[in-house]
């Protein structure tokens, strides 16, 4: 790994590094971009238009012409190509649910000093039932993530001749609906709890795979998983849990499948010793901040993981894929 070679320009920059995040937060959160994309204007006309002071709209506007995702011309403000696709809600290719998830974590990771002095939660999800809001923003931004990683993993997976798979916490159901559509003789279960079948149902009917994709309400800890399946997904669920967690879920995936069945993980994987790549490493802080014993985990943790769980034949695909993720592959005894 290149060591980096700091300056005190650049840890300042690092350390104000959030000012340009939440301005794009707050962009998103006002919904500009959509209301922007319909058509330009000028910041008085959009500030009556939505309700906002002209002042702060102004500021903030300039502010988004100067990350480049809006542009200014004769006082007229315009989206840009990116962020009509990206940033308009309109857009089949709206990430601004998983933004909003983000601008949701701001207040944790505030707070992260005193998660580290006490080793619990600062966003005590035991005591904080998230709104509908915060709810929707988490498993429609994993939909946006899922929909930029989906193409990019599922064709360099041979599923052939197997029938049934297991999306286990599958929120929406991204990579159920790509696993079906790369395959057309597939069938899914997607398994997460039930506060995520609406969201589920609807994403499924959008890509018109209700008669193949079904969905299966419970708690991987506390419940059983119903059926038999011949792969089973498990898709950023594992850093959710301590090691006994994951150790659970795992033996109760392994013992859903078919003798010769497929699990597939897939996770922000460190090294082994934990200190790279950066994003796996801040993802384990941010697991912190929001579960009582969740991390990222290593790629032999992981390993071991699965081989205690009984499976074998344990290998990583070798796919190139952005943050420090990798898909890692077991098969249950014949």
């Amino acid at each position: 790994m290149t060591e980096t070679v700091w300056t005190p320009p650049d840890l300042l920059k690092m350390s104000g590094s959030y000012w340009s995040a939440c301005t794009l937060h707050a962009g998103v959160k006002l919904d500009l971009f959509t209301q922007l994309s319909k058509a330009p204007a000028k910041a008085d006309e959009l500030a009556g238009r939505v309700g906002l002071s002209e002042r702060g709209l102004v500021m903030l506007l300039d502010a988004l012409v100067a990350l480049d995702l809006l542009t200014k011309k004769n006082d007229l403000y315009h989206t840009t190509p990116f962020s009509t696709e990206f940033l308009s809600s309109t857009s089949t290719k709206y990430m601004g649910h998983i933004i909003s998830h983000h601008h949701h974590l701001v207040d944790g990771w505030g707070r992260l000093d005193e998660s580290v002095r006490s080793g619990e939660p600062a966003r005590n999800r035991l005591s904080h039932e998230p709104t509908d809001l915060e709810r929707e923003s988490f498993l429609m931004g994993m939909f946006n993530l899922a929909m930029q990683m989906a193409p990019k993993i599922v064709p360099h997976i041979d599923l052939t001749g197997r029938k049934k798979l297991l999306d286990l916490g599958g929120g929406p159901g991204t990579y159920a609906i790509h696993f079906c559509l790369q395959n057309p003789e597939l069938q899914a279960t997607i398994f997460d709890l039930p506060a995520s079948r609406t969201f589920a149902e609807k994403t499924v009917a959008e890509f018109s795979l209700q008669k193949r994709i079904d969905f299966q309400a419970g708690d991987f800890q506390h419940d059983s998983i119903s059926g038999r399946y011949d792969v089973a997904w498990l898709s950023h669920v594992l850093h959710g849990e301590g090691r006994e967690g994951c150790a659970t879920m795992l033996k109760k995936t392994a013992a859903a499948l078919e003798p010769g069945g497929l699990l597939l993980v897939q996770e922000f994987i460190l090294t082994d010793d934990r200190t790279g790549p950066v994003f796996p490493a801040l993802f384990s802080l941010n697991m912190l901040l929001g579960t009582p014993s969740g991390k990222a985990y290593s790629e032999f943790e992981i390993v071991q993981l699965l081989q205690n769980a009984g499976l074998k034949r344990v290998w990583r695909l070798p796919l190139d894929l952005p943050n420090g993720a990798g898909v890692i592959c077991a098969v249950r005894p014949e």
